[in-house]
């Protein structure tokens, strides 16, 4: 093993569209820690996630496949054992792999390939969350996203959210400060948040960054009856249709997330410290991206589950060494992380393992490091399969347009470089009926969607059969319970303390 393998650090938001940071050109949010990233290394500006959805996004990241590929269509839809993450192929390559903080795997394997996960997850292992798309139409009031957020928004002392992330921030420094200890391999650690997703409830001294009357209220907000099929169904989904909210409920909660998305940022800064102070720093591919973003009332829209910009573009920021200071407009998607992963650890000439299976992503070093200035099959597919629809929804983005397709609905085409707002659907346009044409036919030859249609609906009723009956007799939770074995730590004694201070004092003491 080549001891000069880079480490990698990976910092994942939850629910952090890029359009609200400032690294991305807002003139008031302020992330300085990302912006600082971003200035010594390179800024992808067309990077989405591949289901704007959280676990079904993370399960893309972590194997490298589109959902459908792998039945990763809900938000309690098991991710198997059996597919290969880049947890594993790094394991293999000599490295020792950390998470802390959220990866909402659901089902009894809450490992994935990582040597250990520093805390618990903040959502349930279960199949609890199960759509139902036999019966699409109904709510499912106990975990929908409803408009609750957006009239709650606001300041608190202290949320399940802000302990969560806390906690995650405190144990991931704890570990890169042990990984400095004992540099005998390299290290892959995902530190993975979850704000600045809702509730959109912020810490006073985050809320008191931003005044309140200066937030920007959204572009433009679409009424009910003009609104395209999927997002009336959306809106219908969160209630947005029937429930209204005022401007200053729309204003705290944009200023809310202002104010958790500094946070975050704060978060990064924490981790980008440990690692320099422990001279870590410059042996260190540091990426931060998230699962998907937030609509943020854009369109009259609220949360994610949407092929929109807000929701579907992602933050994607790399820095360390080799990478070049750039913003690089080629369309790319969270499947690309495995495979620039596996290339970041290939760097120093290690062999790369055999994958055990085919990835959907291609690795963007390339770009990163100016050994490549395009690439000509950039893309990025989307696939979503979750709640609010009865019918798969397909995105493809490829050079300046984006096509988003469901079978009984209108499909829409926008050219995103002359309209990122999205305000024209150019299909039916004498002007891009090549292009339309094009889309619509890649879109009937790529996917079967009648076929998927109805394996959704077969893993939904496979997994509402589990849940219903393991909420009877002896319960047993997959939920990610952290091992810790007081008797080891700290000076214990059939341990000598002088040891004890030695081999964990940083740096350590000359002989």
């Amino acid at each position: 093993m080549d001891k000069q393998q880079p480490n990698i650090v990976l910092v994942m938001a939850d629910q952090l569209a890029p359009q609200f940071t400032g690294t991305y050109g807002h003139p008031l949010v302020q992330t300085p820690h990302l912006d600082k990233l971003a200035a010594r290394g390179s800024r992808f500006d067309a990077a989405y996630c591949n289901s704007p959805l959280c676990a079904p996004s993370r399960f893309s990241f972590m194997s490298g496949q589109l959902i459908t590929r792998i039945a990763a269509y809900d938000n309690a839809s098991e991710f198997p054992a059996s597919v290969p993450t880049f947890a594993h192929y790094l394991r293999s390559m000599g490295y020792t792999t950390s998470l802390s903080g959220k990866m909402h795997f659901v089902g009894p394997d809450q490992l994935h390939g990582f040597d250990e996960r520093l805390t618990t997850d903040i959502y349930p292992a279960d199949y609890a969350w199960t759509p139902n798309w036999e019966l699409a139409d109904e709510r499912i009031d106990k975990w929908y996203h409803n408009m609750d957020s957006v009239r709650e928004a606001g300041v608190a002392v202290g949320t399940f959210q802000i302990d969560y992330d806390d906690e995650v921030a405190f144990y991931a420094r704890r570990k890169i400060l042990d990984y400095a200890r004992d540099k005998t391999r390299p290290f892959c650690m995902v530190a993975s948040f979850i704000h600045p997703h809702d509730p959109y409830v912020a810490l006073q001294q985050w809320w008191d960054l931003y005044e309140n009357e200066a937030i920007d209220m959204p572009v433009e907000n679409i009424p009910y009856e003009q609104q395209d099929d999927f997002s009336k169904r959306l809106m219908d989904g969160i209630e947005a249709s029937k429930v209204a909210v005022s401007e200053q409920e729309i204003r705290n909660a944009r200023h809310a997330y202002y104010a958790n998305t500094s946070y975050f940022d704060s978060k990064i800064g924490e981790l980008v410290s440990i690692l320099e102070s422990t001279g870590q720093l410059e042996n260190t591919i540091f990426i931060v991206t998230a699962d998907h973003g937030d609509m943020l009332g854009e369109r009259g829209l609220w949360y994610k589950m949407n092929f929109f910009e807000a929701s579907a573009r992602v933050p994607l920021v790399m820095a360390g060494p080799g990478i070049q200071h750039q913003q690089i407009a080629n369309p790319c998607s969270l499947v690309d992380i495995l495979p620039t992963m596996l290339d970041i650890a290939a760097s120093k000439g290690s062999p790369k393992p055999e994958l055990g299976q085919p990835v959907d992503g291609r690795s963007l070093l390339p770009l990163a490091t100016g050994i490549s200035e395009s690439m000509d099959d950039a893309e990025a597919i989307g696939e979503y399969c979750a709640e609010m629809t009865a019918d798969p929804v397909f995105m493809i983005r490829r050079g300046e347009y984006k096509y988003i397709h469901c079978d009984p609905d209108s499909p829409m085409l926008f050219n995103i470089a002359d309209d990122p707002a999205e305000k024209n659907n150019l299909c039916g346009e004498a002007s891009v009926a090549a292009i339309e044409n094009e889309f619509r036919k890649e879109v009937a030859e790529r996917w079967n969607s009648e076929k998927i249609r109805q394996d959704v609906i077969r893993t939904q009723h496979q997994r509402r059969a589990v849940h219903a009956s393991m909420q009877l007799g002896a319960v047993h939770q997959w939920d990610y319970n952290p091992p810790r074995d007081a008797s080891q730590e700290y000076v214990r004694n059939h341990m000598d303390w002088t040891v004890a201070a030695a081999r964990t004092r940083f740096p350590p003491l000359e002989d």
